[in-house]
């Protein structure tokens, strides 16, 4: 009875043996996939391992605890990658975005590309005055500002043109009638970083923030009255409720914003005497009616009347129609400085109607968003990766590796219009606004200061900064760093990688 109980257990035994060294090669086999899935993929060659160091040592600012973070740096040379972290994760791009964007307009329009806008009509002048109505055709012109509209209004005086026995009506069929791209923020709609699209639109000043007018509050001379009110520039088309007042001393609280579905302006809150100027650019409801009224003024100072009271509205200008003037906007060239400096939104968004149009004649966010995904494919990147969503980078659906955007980086360097996109990029601690943009403020010592060259990135717990910086020993390297889901400042350490490139030496 003992020896078979003992048979017995020893079997076992043997068995529990074999199932113990099944297990730990399952485990083993397993391994990889679960270190893969669960902590940080990083790569670095050999050549550049204590760029490598440095860069981890980075990451593990506890700034970054709970966010998510892809960096890439490839030789721009080659196009090799030298380091990785997270560099295959798809993550929001923010105005990274735009880099593809830029490329897709400078591409697919190409370097000397203008907009157009033109004054039609469908009458005949007769003695000084024009029987019929007057067009106004917006071709998605964003740099349009009161003085160009005056130059239209001149033109049409220098032709004898006194009166106009009709109407005045805008035209913005050139692109379709969706205003806003489709993941807008209904709290960003009223600032003029989410304004809406026209392809009849004005801007306040030479940002050329199109859609916006720029709302200032000064403090009144006389304490409890409310703060004094200007738009710039003057338009009927946005109605100011002034809700403000004027205090004799304390910190100014005051705020500035439209409400929704209309042009009304809401001012509330107090404004100390001797207090500093409260500016708002905000975003103007129906961009179309602001463009139309701030040509119907220009018109009326250069002496051009109406018999009668003119009806303003929008309509398809008719095919008969005669030219009577026109301008053409700045070359792409010359608008990629403010586009890409200081991330216009709206540029960006007129870009992707404007290729819609010219490629497939449709001027939509559909047909202009395919382009810039067509274009993105030709220079190599791995659109199965990608989702686009918008071309400004506003949408927080966008999702983009850091590998792909290196990739891009690198890939246009090849093509002939790659100096004026460089030029475009903000250069990190350089003053001048349209040379420094948005890093103007950052990285403003040796060896980062007028070296780095990259697009910033920023939206609600997501933050982005990719481009060029040389090293020390004069490489040329590319790098992208993505981080989402960030709820402290992190551009600090964007700024400190991009730093650890700059001092590298081999």
């Amino acid at each position: 009875m003992l020896i078979s109980i003992l048979s017995i257990w020893r079997e076992n035994i043997v068995k529990f043996k074999r199932y113990i060294v099944f297990m730990l090669i399952a485990v083993l086999a397993f391994l990889p996939f679960l270190i893969e899935d669960n902590q940080p993929k990083v790569i670095a060659t050999d050549e550049y391992a204590q760029l490598g160091n440095s860069i981890n040592k980075i990451l593990q600012d506890e700034r970054l605890d709970g966010a998510t973070t892809g960096v890439s740096i490839r030789k721009a040379t080659t196009g090799e990658i030298v380091y990785d972290h997270f560099g295959e994760t798809r993550l929001h791009p923010a105005s990274n975005m735009k880099l593809l964007t830029a490329a897709a307009a400078l591409e697919t329009l190409g370097e000397d590309y203008r907009f157009t806008t033109e004054v039609l009509t469908d009458g005949q002048l007769k003695g000084g005055v024009l029987q019929g109505d007057v067009y106004l055709k917006g071709k998605g012109d964003p740099t349009l500002l009161k003085q160009d509209f005056d130059t239209l209004a001149k033109n049409l005086a220098s032709k004898g043109i006194k009166k106009i026995n009709g109407n005045l009506i805008g035209d913005d069929t050139w692109y379709d009638d969706v205003r806003l791209s489709s993941d807008i923020n209904w709290s960003d709609e009223s600032y003029y970083y989410a304004a809406q699209v026209s392809a009849l639109t004005a801007s306040p000043n030479a940002d050329f923030d199109a859609g916006s007018v720029i709302v200032e509050a000064h403090a009144n001379a006389s304490v409890g009255e409310p703060a004094t009110i200007k738009v710039l520039p003057k338009t009927d088309v946005v109605k100011i409720i002034n809700r403000s007042e004027t205090v004799a001393s304390g910190t100014k609280n005051i705020t500035i914003e439209r409400e929704h579905g209309t042009n009304n302006v809401v001012i509330e809150g107090t404004v100390p005497v001797g207090g500093t100027v409260t500016r708002e650019w905000t975003a103007v409801w129906e961009p179309s009616y602001y463009a139309l009224d701030l040509f119907r003024k220009s018109l009326q100072e250069q002496g051009i009347k109406f018999g009668g009271e003119p009806q303003v509205t929008l309509a398809k200008t008719p095919s008969e129609a005669q030219l009577l003037t026109s301008k053409e906007s700045m070359t792409l060239k010359e608008l990629s400085i403010p586009f890409m400096k200081l991330s216009n939104n709206a540029h960006a968004e007129v870009l992707a109607k404007e290729m819609g149009k010219v490629i497939y004649g449709e001027g939509s966010w559909e047909k202009g968003l395919q382009v810039i995904k067509e274009n993105s494919s030709k220079l190599g990147l791995n659109m199965e990766r990608i989702m686009i969503r918008d071309a400004s980078g506003m949408s927080h659906i966008n999702l983009i590796p850091s590998n792909e955007v290196t990739n891009l980086l690198v890939s246009v360097q090849k093509e002939p219009w790659y100096q004026t996109f460089l030029t475009s990029l903000p250069v990190a601690g350089v003053g001048e606004r349209f040379v420094g943009g948005t890093l103007r403020n950052r990285m403003k010592t040796e060896p980062t200061a007028g070296n780095v060259k990259a697009k910033t990135g920023t939206l609600t717990a997501v933050s982005a900064l990719s481009g060029y910086a040389t090293t020390k020993d004069g490489e040329l390297l590319v790098f992208s760093v993505l981080i989402n889901n960030d709820l402290a400042a992190v551009t600090p350490i964007e700024d400190q990688i991009a730093t650890a490139i700059a001092n590298y030496t081999k």
